[in-house]
């Protein structure tokens, strides 16, 4: 099921529109978006956990979450 803008904000909180249409063009689920945001905001915890590194739409959510908080700096 395609996300919508809502869900993408559900996660992500306030985001940028540009950032909310290239997430939900990605075909991911909300649930792949859930973790590819977990990846960058806590990825060592993950990594400890022994979890693999993300592939596939959550690790193309992983660069365009990263690269949004890289323009914000």
């Amino acid at each position: 099921m395609t996300m919508t803008s809502d869900d993408v904000i559900a996660v992500l909180g306030p985001a940028d529109e540009t950032l909310v249409a290239e997430v939900i063009a990605t075909g991911a689920t909300q649930a792949e978006l859930a973790e590819a945001f977990a990846w960058v905001n806590n990825d060592e915890a993950l990594m400890s956990e022994g979890r693999h590194l993300p592939s596939g739409r959550v690790a193309a959510l992983v660069d365009l979450l990263r690269s949004d908080e890289e323009e914000e700096d």
